[in-house]
């Protein structure tokens, strides 16, 4: 039986097949087409092939005030949030993040930096003469190794877990080499941020604009960037016996860098969207998820430049507990948090880019 919401996608599919204006906007209408009946799988893919842009809610002759009440981006938003709880394992973390996102994100990265500063002073470490940016010298390279293995080694069982089911729920046939191309450019390029048409999304009314699509650029590729630099580091450390700390013209330093400036101008443009955004075509019980993730990913980066800016200093300790705290509690919710929608919609993408090359017309 399907859900409140998942129910309200399909009669707003029914009637989005019948009118077919806005085939020609992003993969949802094409991928809709291709169906006459909307089981819950179907709706959960069609969620999560949504980007949100608002084109189609402003181009719809059916929306408020007509008595159709069609608003597709807010339905498909709803239903995307039923996805991210519904495949999260364990189901019980899913729930609490999406109802208590923002407070829980804080209120972990607190608690684990505080848990750090704990063991600092515990040592008699947390105060002490400048290290040179060592910072093996505040927390063995074992403990880090430890503690941050068992946070990323969970949260990447758990992703796993959700994104195998929910592609199995979509049963998308076999991949060829052209639709994974396509598919990783779609995700890469987040190509359906331009609204389908080029022009871009609708924020705060219906004019358009790219700046959505810039901002999830320099979120995308900061974190790409700072994830390479750690990488780099472990290899250095690991194949060429190179320990920290690094030179600020190393790579490690560099690429870490940029990525953190990314991961501070993309999250404040979109958090400063999120404020801004007319709340009619989304989804207001999503906000807790949005901003928590995104207070965690300006948290670390905010951390982690002050750290590099101050890491001969007396602070660095404690600025090394709260930038530790902050990038656990990132990597310990991401796969509650808005992070894993990237992953289920570039499973949505990939099957999209299999479906289409297929002949036939489900029903």
């Amino acid at each position: 039986m399907l859900t409140e919401y998942e129910t309200e996608v399909a009669r707003e599919m029914q009637i989005c097949n019948a009118c077919r204006y806005c085939e020609g906007f992003c993969a949802v209408f094409p991928a809709m087409t291709r169906r006459w009946v909307f089981a819950r799988a179907d709706i959960h893919y069609l969620a999560n092939l949504c980007h949100n842009c608002g084109a189609c809610y402003h181009a719809c002759q059916y929306a408020l005030p007509h008595e159709f009440a069609v608003n597709v981006p807010r339905a498909l938003a709803q239903v995307r949030r039923e996805t991210y709880s519904t495949y999260a394992w364990p189901p019980t973390l899913g729930r609490l993040y999406q109802r208590n996102g923002l407070t829980l994100a804080l209120a972990l990265s607190a608690g684990l930096a505080l848990f750090l500063i704990l063991a600092l002073l515990l040592n008699g470490a947390l105060i002490h003469a400048p290290l040179a940016g060592n910072f093996y010298a505040v927390f063995p390279h074992r403990l880090l190794i430890a503690l941050f293995g068992v946070v990323f080694g969970f949260s990447t069982l758990a992703l796993a877990i959700g994104v195998a089911r929910f592609w199995q729920d979509l049963a998308p046939g076999a991949a060829s080499a052209p639709a994974v191309i396509e598919a990783t450019h779609r995700v890469l390029a987040l190509t359906y941020l331009d609204g389908g048409h080029g022009d871009g999304c609708n924020e705060a009314d219906d004019r358009f604009t790219r700046i959505r699509r810039s901002f999830h650029h320099f979120t995308f590729y900061g974190f790409l960037l700072c994830f390479a630099a750690t990488i780099i580091a472990m290899g250095d450390h690991y194949l060429l016996d190179q320990s920290a700390p690094y030179a600020l013209a190393s790579w490690p330093v560099v690429l870490g860098s940029l990525g953190g400036i990314g991961l501070l101008i993309g999250p404040c443009g979109l958090l400063w969207l999120n404020l801004l955004r007319d709340p009619v075509p989304g989804d207001p019980q999503q906000r807790p998820m949005d901003r928590g993730f995104i207070a965690l990913l300006l948290l670390t980066s905010v951390t982690g430049l002050v750290l590099l800016a101050w890491r001969d200093s007396n602070a660095m300790a404690l600025l090394l507990a709260a930038h530790l705290g902050g990038v656990m509690a990132l990597f310990a919710t991401l796969p509650y948090s808005k992070f894993a929608h990237g992953i289920y919609r570039a499973a949505a993408l990939l099957k999209w880019a299999i479906e289409k090359r297929q002949k036939e017309v489900l029903i």
